[in-house]
């Protein structure tokens, strides 16, 4: 064995282990099969929001999750679910496929749920082998957008109450009940109540957490920080995506979010897992969009 290896490959070589892999919260580091004096360590690191390939995805599932791979990225989070399956795949096919090309299904976008579908939806998110059942906007007809922007029907305490239900159901089931944001929630209502405070102030920590959306709580003119402080714990996941100069999305990196910033407080958020998101690319080709978050990622420290 050439003197150039490390102690490391020349260990496990003596013990012919060709294929190993370890996984962290954020990342996976995996030794893969080489010749002598090769190269055997490969850093991929983090989440993509399959949302951010929503057309691609819908066309040819399966070449874009190996895009996705091959650009570096360690796990996903679902963004399509119909008649019991994920992209056209039952959640056990799903499942294997992803395992196949090293990525795993980390969460899922489920705004489909409501009280009557709930638990064969946390069935097959479970099946999948998905560990976060993510909540994207207020369910069951209570969300709307229109030209004044994002906001809710019915009352934050009968979305309270939906939250805790279905975060019951999911621990049951031995899955977590993840709430992600917009920019709406973070702002007062008529009455003065910001939605985002009652959820985390009444919905049970045992049962439902949060998935803070950086750009949109950014949009919504409030600081992430302010959010770990009060309720330290609390935002499990993070999406990630930038802001342009005129405010809209941007790729990872190239816009004006302090991500370091936001990063350095990681622990006190309770952050385990990330995820890139770009909603629209606009001129750019979203492949394209996550080739550049990813390395975004990178030099800004997220692995």
């Amino acid at each position: 064995m050439k003197k150039h290896l490390s102690l490391r490959i020349s260990f496990l070589l003596a013990l012919t282990i060709g294929f190993t892999a370890c996984s962290s919260k954020t990342g996976t580091e995996k030794l893969t099969e080489v010749e002598e004096g090769t190269e055997i360590l490969s850093g991929d690191f983090g989440g993509l929001a399959l949302y951010t390939l929503r057309d691609a995805m819908s066309k040819d599932p399966k070449s874009t999750l190996k895009a996705v791979a091959d650009n570096g990225y360690a796990y996903v989070e679902t963004a399509n679910y119909s008649d019991g399956k994920f992209y056209g795949m039952t959640p056990t096919e799903f499942k294997a496929y992803l395992e196949s090309i090293g990525l795993t299904a980390k969460s899922a976008h489920m705004g489909m749920v409501n009280l009557e579908n709930a638990d064969q939806l946390i069935s097959d998110v479970k099946a999948a082998g998905i560990e976060y059942f993510v909540i994207p906007v207020p369910p069951m007809g209570m969300f709307t957008s229109g030209k004044d922007g994002m906001g809710m029907k019915g009352s934050p305490e009968e979305l309270v109450n939906i939250m805790n239900t279905l975060g019951e159901k999911c621990n049951n089931a031995g899955i977590k009940l993840l709430y992600h944001n917009h920019d709406f929630e973070f702002k007062a209502m008529e009455d003065g109540t910001v939605i985002e405070d009652l959820l985390l102030k009444k919905c049970n920590p045992e049962f439902v957490n949060f998935q803070m959306d950086l750009f949109w709580v950014t949009k919504a003119g409030v600081d992430p920080l302010t959010y770990f402080e009060k309720y330290p714990g609390r935002f499990i996941a993070w999406h990630v995506k930038d802001m342009n100069e005129e405010g809209n999305f941007a790729p990872v990196g190239t816009g004006t979010i302090d991500f370091k910033r936001i990063l350095a407080e990681k622990e006190k958020s309770g952050m385990e897992f990330y995820l890139v998101e770009q909603d629209n690319t606009f001129d750019l080709d979203p492949l394209e969009a996550i080739k550049i978050s990813h390395q975004g990622l990178e030099e800004i420290g997220f692995k």
